[in-house]
């Protein structure tokens, strides 16, 4: 089986041809990351217009392998949520019409999914159980998955997701949006021990970043103008806390749940810091399955793996489906 998928739910057009192998056999991304820099956000309503422009080139692209023949795909995936509402819509109106045009079947998925299964892409013999860690701009999640239609939430964040954090941290610190990469990128040449930050771990493998990023915030007030080394060692501070908050959680529900494999997932997961301490901290305890950094951040190729779970669990949709913005369910 071979599917295309496409992926439009914040601001990454996207779209990947896929096998039932998990084999990527083309995957092409196109950001908007410099356009939503000037606003220090993802602007919603610029997010869908851009998707609008670019989609229809992001997926011509992705078929240049086939030649554009639609006749050799055996379906389309699509995500219809969670995300921001008019991307979501743009990538869904399109999957569904290209599939109908080519009379082609088409699949909904969970982009939090597809995060967690790009796991199958890096290592194609991953089975569950697992637990799994997704961490990225709007989630924060410890999921234990027991099989491709039982999935159980262990905790979630109460407040901010960790990737929001980041970005509103490298906010204060003067950065670049997106905040992650840059925080990752300046708190290399900073002391992580100068200040020392709360390591926010809640009953129930629950986090909450608010208090650490106020925590930051009168750090900041406190130190007044920064030099660039004391903005290193902030950032380094900072980005220690949010990694052991993190790994302390994955370690707990790893040794909670007896589970033998982990993965981490989600655009966070493309930072060095929790990627060399997840390994560390699991190291006897769980094996440890990492997607590679493209694969972390937002992509289609996820998509189509999780298209290709979702068909053999559920089988194709048999009708149009609608978008769910505020879709939860990793099942």
């Amino acid at each position: 089986m071979r599917l295309l998928a496409i992926e439009t739910s914040c601001d990454e057009t996207a779209a990947a041809l896929v096998t039932d192998s998990f084999l990527v056999e083309s995957s092409v991304v196109a950001s908007q990351a410099a356009a939503h820099a000037a606003y220090g956000g993802v602007v919603p309503e610029l997010a869908a217009r851009m998707h609008l422009e670019r989609i229809a080139g992001v997926v011509k692209a992705a078929m240049a392998s086939l030649g554009e023949d639609y006749s050799r795909l055996d379906g389309v995936a699509v995500t219809r949520g969670p995300g921001l509402v008019g991307c979501l819509a743009v990538g869904a109106s399109y999957a569904q019409a290209l599939a109908a045009g080519a009379g082609l079947p088409v699949v909904g998925v969970n982009h939090m999914t597809g995060h967690v299964l790009a796991a199958e892409l890096e290592d194609p013999q991953l089975e569950p159980p697992f637990v799994g860690l997704v961490v990225s701009g709007g989630h924060t999640d410890l999921i234990h998955y027991r099989s491709h239609q039982d999935v159980e939430l262990l905790g979630a964040t109460r407040d901010d997701a960790v990737g929001e954090a980041f970005d509103k941290v490298a906010r204060m610190l003067g950065l670049p949006y997106p905040g992650g990469p840059e925080i990752d990128r300046v708190a290399q040449a900073g002391d992580p021990t100068r200040f020392r930050l709360p390591r926010p771990v809640l009953p129930n493998f629950g986090f909450s970043f608010s208090g650490l990023k106020t925590a930051v915030l009168y750090l900041l007030r406190d130190l007044g103008e920064l030099d660039d080394q004391t903005r290193a060692d902030v950032a380094a501070a900072f980005r220690l806390a949010a990694v052991e908050t993190l790994c302390l959680q994955l370690e707990a529900a790893v040794e909670q749940t007896g589970c033998h494999r982990a993965v981490l997932a989600g655009g966070v997961a493309s930072n060095r810091l929790l990627r060399e301490m997840a390994r560390s901290r699991l190291e006897g305890l769980a094996e440890l399955t990492i997607p590679a950094p493209a694969l972390c951040t937002d992509n289609a190729a996820m998509i189509g793996a999780a298209g290709i779970v979702r068909q053999r669990t559920h089988g194709f949709d048999l009708h149009p489906f609608e978008i769910d913005p505020g879709l939860r369910a990793y099942a």
